[in-house]
């Protein structure tokens, strides 16, 4: 048995709380009838041209270090993207950095910016990573409570009244896990406007920018003065079903780009060589995908999210991503209660409110990136698990 004191580990782990989505990641795995709706993953197999460009990669030897800024090519690739997406311009040498996964990018950009005691501005309920990446690197998280009578979108207001003299960055999830959020073209420009009042960087995560519903997406770089003060994080995953290839992007000013390259160098060192020829071909000829499943996620999203309004837990009108916060106050249970009792009693798998943040409490998190005929069933077994509860 180990006699390593808990108290030796750093106070910054310490302070980090174990993730909620990966406890019942963890369970479901063990239940072959499961239906889960936990996991923010496509349900999709990345395309095959996609893949084929892997396997091209792995046949041609392409299996030694790259470049520790990613492949050339590939900057020069993001970099068009970003300008015929967003014109943003971008220079691929000194400003684009190829990441393993968005999850690395977050990372990075938190060691790069923060100092102990500096506050982060983030939304409540936001991805469960925020709060953590902003801990470890020494910051201290300032969570902006957002309300299903908004969308869940954060407001400048609300925003502007938890700012600080020890305010160094406003983060962003844009659009927003878990509550599919997007937040409005004149929200994004009075967090612009307080960004450049108060001499605050921006970081926005873009991860679920290509899936939008009848709406646009809008980045903050794109806001007057505001490239200069935001590090834009994307990346394949959501967007290619390509989460099992770990593959993502910083774009950022110069002098913030050349110190995330720096802790990205000697702690990561560069994104796999594969993965990124499959990101390649992903930026060239992946449009019609992308456009595919974000139809099937809409279409999916549009029936599910009817069905649990029907059902008495409300939610709001799908936005983006492909979750949806369903409101559980009506049943009497927590949030913590109500997924224990409807895994194991229905074996249906979603995520507790509260794994991302405080004012999450009373909703759960769903996923509709599931087969059409098991969201229907998840809808059955939702509905029989509330008139058992109800009834008693």
């Amino acid at each position: 048995m180990s006699t390593l004191k808990r108290e030796l580990l750093s106070q910054r782990v310490r302070l980090v709380k174990p993730s909620g989505i990966r406890r019942f990641f963890d369970i479901t795995a063990t239940m072959p009838n499961v239906i889960s709706l936990s996991v923010g993953e496509p349900d999709f197999v990345t395309p095959a041209h996609i893949r084929q460009a892997g396997v091209k990669s792995i046949e041609q030897g392409r299996t030694h270090y790259g470049s520790n800024s990613g492949m050339l090519e590939l900057r020069q690739e993001i970099a068009a993207t970003l300008q015929r997406r967003h014109k943003l311009n971008y220079d691929p040498q000194t400003q684009l950095l190829v990441t393993v996964g968005v999850s690395e990018g977050l990372d990075l950009a938190m060691r790069t910016l923060i100092d102990p005691g500096d506050e982060v501005i983030l939304p409540d309920p936001g991805y469960v990573a925020y709060q953590a990446d902003i801990l470890l690197a020494g910051g201290t998280p300032v969570p902006v409570p957002t309300y299903a009578k908004y969308n869940f979108a954060i407001r400048a207001t609300e925003i502007a009244a938890a700012v600080t003299p020890r305010t160094k960055m406003i983060l962003l999830g844009a659009p927003n896990n878990p509550t599919g959020a997007v937040i409005p073209r004149e929200e994004l420009e009075g967090i612009a406007q307080l960004a450049v009042e108060h001499d605050l960087v921006v970081v926005s995560d873009e991860v679920y920018s290509h899936i939008v519903f009848g709406t646009e997406h809008v980045s903050i770089a794109t806001m007057p003065d505001m490239q200069e003060r935001t590090v834009l994080l994307d990346g394949f995953s959501k967007a290619y079903a390509m989460t099992g290839w770990r593959i993502g992007y910083a774009a950022a000013p110069t002098v913030v780009l050349e110190s995330m390259f720096k802790i990205h160098q000697y702690s990561m060192m560069s994104a796999a060589r594969v993965s990124q020829d499959a990101a390649l071909e992903a930026l060239r000829h992946g449009e019609e995908d992308i456009v595919r499943m974000r139809d099937e996620y809409a279409r999916r999203g549009r029936m599910f999210v009817a069905g649990l309004n029907r059902l008495g837990l409300p939610c709001c009108e799908p936005r983006g991503t492909f979750f949806t916060f369903a409101d559980i106050r009506s049943t009497g249970m927590n949030d913590e209660e109500f997924v224990e009792k409807l895994l194991f009693e229905e074996e249906v798998a979603v995520v507790p409110g509260s794994s991302f943040g405080a004012a999450g409490n009373g909703y759960v998190r769903c996923s509709y990136a599931a087969a059409y005929d098991r969201l229907e069933e998840a809808l059955v077994r939702i509905e029989r698990f509330l008139k058992k509860h109800r009834a008693a």
